[in-house]
């Protein structure tokens, strides 16, 4: 009988705002210490300290930045998407960001989306682009099999008050964690793995 306690798992959390402001940093930085008292490992990446290549499905690999980032979503046991909602989508960084890390190929250039569990926390102007991220969750979904958490979190400005989540949003935002890392601790056992399929 093996009674081994099972590793922590790995999070990685994308920041994919460029707005020095952003309510989407600020939700990243919070699933961080949510995640590190839950026993997890966090790894928080915020796209401001990088300058990400433009797709090009060719020099966007001799990038300096292109491996550490491929190999942060593919090594890890789960996915934040902590993005900004404008013009009723995400932003166009986290957009680059999938191109970059999910491009056809092989070797280091296969996709390091396959089989991801992906948890969206979203900042938005209006309340009713709550759905706005759905296009990109269903790409995921449907390209690289990622499993997608049914608790998003979506908020705008009057989700905070003087900085503080408010007691629907900070409720929203736990039970979003929570399911992610019930998702993430029962997928580890799974026997599948997903690759370039219909």
């Amino acid at each position: 009988m093996n009674n081994s306690i099972p590793p922590p798992l790995k999070i990685t959390i994308l920041s994919c705002s460029l707005d020095p402001e952003s309510r989407s940093r600020d939700l990243g930085r919070e699933a961080e210490c949510f995640l590190r008292t839950q026993g997890c490992i966090p790894q928080f990446i915020d796209l401001r300290d990088f300058r990400l290549p433009e797709f090009d499905n060719s020099a966007c690999y001799l990038d300096p930045i292109y491996f550490p980032l491929h190999q942060a979503v593919r090594d890890a046991d789960g996915i934040v998407l902590a993005v900004p909602i404008y013009n009723w989508s995400i932003g166009s960084t986290a957009k680059n960001l999938i191109e970059l890390t999910g491009a056809t190929g092989a070797g280091s250039r296969k996709s390091a989306w396959f089989d991801q569990i992906v948890t969206f926390f979203c900042a938005g102007g209006l309340p009713h682009s709550y759905m706005a991220y759905g296009a990109t969750a269903m790409s995921l979904m449907l390209d690289f099999k990622c499993v997608i958490n049914p608790y998003a979190v979506y908020a705008t400005e009057r989700d905070w008050g003087n900085g503080i989540m408010s007691d629907v949003l900070s409720a929203r935002f736990r039970k979003a964690l929570e399911v992610k890392l019930e998702l993430a601790s029962l997928l580890k056992a799974r026997r599948y793995s997903s690759d370039w399929e219909i």
